[in-house]
């Protein structure tokens, strides 16, 4: 572990201490999992299996089909799908999210059946939202909650084998893209440098993971590029998933992240608001920014929650009311931030 410079300070102690406690374990993540924390939680499952503790994986609802080749099948269960009981148990770690509304309704049934709730995560605590439980681990430094669950296994003392390190390369090289978002730290690198030691195929999770387009797809997203607003010289970029559309062209909830992604690959583009309409008046928005524009404020204004410059929150309302609401504050940063830039 001391060969990964950008993270010594990490003391994961608090957590594995608790560990080391359990007899029974409970592993979980935020719903619409993704594959940060999917494969966090997976890693550890398959790492505290090799030394004999009671474990099991729950998702609040069906994990996305890109994901397969992790086989969750055959680990967790789905909360939202017939499961067996949830027994009373010693311990549980959520992954990827410090927000407790973000793993509802599994939450409210782990606040009865467990002794020990803990949030391991990477996100930034809300300024106005729930407080994570005592004793969470927040590291905001780790460009993946996967990099968290490395150093957790490690300071265990548990041997990484295939299972486990492509549970945590998935996690790291999701959340990272590849390694474009590493937070200017060298960590992420070296951590997957490791675990391609016994990763056989790293571009077969690749493919998995970024590579994911079908003819409807495509379709799709022919149709809905084309119809990108721009605002302040093609600084803001908005674009609304219609319902009718996502239903039409049999596409996954889950492949909205790959749109939002592509319209930052436009160059003028600093920050974008995607709205990918869930039901008849509510949208699921994401944003994301460049620079040092900070989106994070703004889904807290919707009850969202997220990374300083990715963030989201689920809205009801009249969809042309939300959008200038967004598009005005985003506008409000990009004013603020040009007036810092011109005072240096």
């Amino acid at each position: 572990m001391d060969s990964i410079p950008s993270l010594t300070s990490l003391n994961v102690k608090s957590i594995t201490r608790q560990i080391e406690k359990a007899e029974t374990i409970l592993l979980s993540t935020h719903k619409q999992c993704d594959g940060d924390g999917l494969g966090a939680m997976l890693g550890l499952y398959h790492a505290l299996k090799k030394i004999g503790k009671k474990v099991r994986v729950f998702t609040v609802d069906e994990v996305p089909p890109k994901y397969s080749y992790l086989k969750p099948e055959k680990y967790l269960d789905i909360f939202e799908q017939p499961h067996k009981d949830i027994e009373t148990t010693d311990l549980c770690l959520i992954f990827d999210t410090n927000d407790k509304r973000l793993v509802e309704p599994l939450y409210s049934e782990l606040e009865n059946k467990v002794r020990n709730i803990l949030f391991v995560d990477h996100h930034p605590i809300l300024n106005q939202g729930p407080e994570p439980t005592a004793g969470s681990f927040i590291e905001t430094n780790a460009a993946s909650t996967g990099e968290i669950a490395y150093f957790i296994i490690k300071d265990l003392g548990i041997r990484m084998d295939e299972n486990i390190a492509q549970s945590l390369y998935t996690s790291i090289t999701f959340d990272t893209q590849i390694f474009r978002y590493v937070k200017g730290a060298s960590s992420s690198h070296l951590i997957c440098a490791e675990l391609l030691k016994y990763v056989s195929e790293p571009e077969e999770i690749h493919r998995h993971l970024f590579a994911t387009f079908s003819q409807g797809k495509i379709a799709f997203l022919a149709k809905v590029l084309s119809e990108i607003e721009y605002h302040a010289n093609g600084q803001i970029a908005i674009l609304k998933l219609s319902l009718e559309d996502i239903n039409k062209n049999q596409l996954h909830l889950d492949d909205s992240r790959d749109v939002i992604d592509m319209i930052m690959n436009v160059t003028t583009v600093i920050t974008a608001a995607l709205f990918r309409q869930d039901t008849e008046n509510g949208y699921k928005m994401s944003l994301r920014s460049k620079d040092k524009i900070e989106v994070l404020g703004i889904a807290e204004n919707y009850g969202g929650g997220g990374h300083m410059h990715a963030a989201g929150a689920f809205i009801e309302g009249e969809y042309n009311k939300i959008k200038n609401d967004v598009v005005n504050q985003l506008l409000q940063r990009l004013d603020d931030h040009s007036s810092k830039t011109n005072e240096k």
